[in-house]
């Protein structure tokens, strides 16, 4: 599955609290790595490092603009995250709904709570 490689990456990507932040950061707007690395008490070095992160998931993209090289946030690799998740939300609420029609069937059971 092509796509299992990239989400294998982006969930990796996002298991640091940092680049989460970071990834946080570019919903407001794009961002240079100095405007990223301001609030962490890190070099601009090791923002680029987490940025590189990102990038080989694909959450993030730089391009130059002027003499800026703002960092930009690819908002559809969340489609394919959410996709995922939703998957297994629907599997586990179909779960959810057999268990409560079953215990709803239960002799001396009503909505669930034992007389």
């Amino acid at each position: 599955m092509p796509g299992a490689d990239q989400l294998s990456r982006v969930f990796a990507a996002l298991a640091d609290p940092t680049r989460r932040h970071m990834v946080a950061r570019l919903t407001l707007a794009d961002a240079t790595v100095n405007e990223l690395a301001e609030p962490y008490d890190v070099s601009v070095q090791a923002v680029s490092k987490h940025l590189r992160v990102l990038e080989e998931a694909g959450l993030v993209s730089r391009r130059r603009e002027a003499q800026r090289r703002p960092v930009h946030l690819e908002a559809e690799v969340f489609d394919l995250m959410t996709t995922w998740i939703e998957r297994y939300r629907r599997r586990a609420e179909e779960r959810y709904q057999r268990l409560d029609a079953l215990l709803a069937s239960l002799p001396g059971e009503e909505g669930g709570e034992t007389k």
